[in-house]
């Protein structure tokens, strides 16, 4: 596929990290709390700052940590919706550049990402006491 660095993957980005994700983005020298955000289900997430994701670089339409950026990224525009399964996203200008066979490999690692993140938000679940500040 090709890219155009439009930006709009990175826009509001939503994307899910793995734990592997996380710590390679830590060996190349950043720190955790700047770029991850847990929501309400303990799915790491993307940060986003000024609407974009806290790594892409708006002046230049790059992205900042493009050697280590998380899978999601790199196999996107490949996706998965709860409708239709592994899917190419509508979202991206240069969705028709993705072939039958990228989607088809890309489409199983997007399938096995989900699941690994999966496993691992369960894990952060089990592994956090809930707190009562009742008292």
């Amino acid at each position: 596929m090709r890219c155009s660095h439009c930006g709009i993957c990175c826009e509001k980005t939503e994307m899910l990290l793995a734990e592997a994700d996380i710590k390679c983005l830590e060996k190349a020298g950043y720190t955790r709390k700047k770029f991850v955000c847990y929501d309400k289900k303990s799915f790491a997430k993307l940060q986003n700052h000024r609407g974009y994701c806290v790594f892409y670089d708006t002046e230049k339409r790059r992205c900042k940590v493009y050697e280590y950026r998380p899978v999601g990224c790199r196999v996107y525009p490949v996706i998965y919706s709860i409708e239709e399964g592994v899917i190419i996203d509508d979202l991206c200008p240069m969705k028709n550049t993705v072939s039958t066979t990228e989607l088809k490999r890309k489409g199983k690692g997007v399938m096995k990402l989900l699941q690994k993140i999966d496993e691992e938000a369960k894990t952060r679940v089990f592994h956090t006491k809930p707190t009562n500040n009742l008292k």
